[in-house]
């Protein structure tokens, strides 16, 4: 009986003691989780026969205390440091990436709307240049015709002039010319002798106006121009294409080549000629120019009595045959190279 007693005492004893060491450790670690609470009444509440039992409630008392005690996890201020200081790390490199995107975004939008720019400024450009090119376009196309029709005018004016001119200032020339060669003294004999001994006589014989130049008496390289002159009709656009100097002349075109002017047949459909034929040239000098020299040479040698207006019409011709017949020169009744030699001019 006294054993059992025993027994009992040193199992509340060890029990008390087990209470009292879990209790301090609680006091000390504050931070760990409690476990939960058995009082020592309950504990003691149960029987206990034997030594074995207590021994067996011992350890089953440990068993259950430790299975169910568990920590709190254990915070410092390092670690709080250490966690706000990532946090913070993390933040600024958020802020540096959000400040580079904006960076970014901030810079494709002015390229965005430099490009955007550029093709509009590069639309209104390409506006403005066709419409300054149309402008040019249509004042070139005008500065063009009003120097075609200058010129086209300077050249009708010439002639026109020219022709006013010499009908105006035609008896003040003669009267100056035969001033200046004694014509007026010799000009009754000169007209009388030479008008019906060569004039009369060659235009019924050999002296008559012709325009056949296929004879014998037009041999020779400086006669090549009449034997080979044929009239050729073409548009004013082949013309211009074959050849480089055209003018008008007495209401008619003329091209030059080889030292003589030529009609341009066709050039203006309109146009006719008096004289179908080449008309020989010194000095490059237009056909009315040569032709005024040739007059005048045959005005002071008593063959022409005619208007000095630069026409080679048919007066001229005539005039222009007897001379050559009376100087032994083939009879073109044209302005030749023989026959401008002849009078000097060349």
């Amino acid at each position: 009986m006294k054993r059992v007693l025993y027994s009992v005492c040193i199992g509340s004893l060890a029990l008390a003691l087990t209470a009292g060491g879990a209790q301090a450790a609680k006091d000390k670690r504050p931070e760990r989780a409690k476990p939960q609470q058995r009082t020592a009444k309950v504990q003691a509440a149960r029987p206990a026969n034997t030594g074995r039992t207590m021994s067996a409630h011992r350890n089953v008392s440990a068993a259950q205390y430790r299975q169910r005690s568990y920590a709190k996890p254990r915070t410092s201020s390092n670690a709080v440091v250490k966690h706000n200081t990532g946090l913070r790390a993390v933040r600024e490199r958020n802020l540096a990436r959000n400040e580079r995107m904006r960076e970014r975004n901030v810079q494709r939008k002015q390229e965005f709307h430099a490009r955007r720019d550029v093709a509009v400024n590069r639309d209104r450009n390409v506006a403005v240049t066709r419409t300054r090119n149309d402008v040019n376009r249509y004042r070139n196309t005008n500065e063009s015709r009003a120097r075609n029709n200058v010129t086209v005018n300077r050249e009708r004016n010439l002639a026109a002039n020219r022709t006013r001119n010499a009908e105006v200032n035609r008896a003040r020339n003669a009267n100056e010319f035969r001033d200046r060669n004694n014509v007026a003294t010799n000009r009754n004999r000169n007209l009388a002798v030479n008008r019906t001994g060569n004039a009369a006589y060659y235009r019924g014989g050999n002296a008559r106006i012709t325009n056949n130049w296929r004879g014998d008496a037009f041999r020779g390289q400086r006669y090549a121009a009449f034997r080979n002159y044929n009239r050729q009709w073409h548009d004013r656009s082949w013309w211009r294409s074959h050849y480089d100097r055209i003018i008008f002349v007495n209401n008619g075109w003329y091209y030059w080549n080889a030292g003589y002017w030529f009609p341009a047949w066709g050039y203006a459909p309109s146009v006719s000629y008096v004289y179908d034929g080449p008309i020989y040239a010194y000095n490059g000098w237009t056909p009315d120019r040569v032709t005024v020299d040739v007059q005048e040479q045959l005005a002071r040698a008593g063959y022409y009595d005619g208007p000095i207006d630069g026409v080679l019409g048919p007066m001229t011709r005539e005039a222009i045959a007897a001379y050559q017949a009376d100087n032994g020169l083939a009879v073109t009744s044209a302005i030749d190279e023989p026959t401008l030699a002849t009078m000097g001019l060349v």
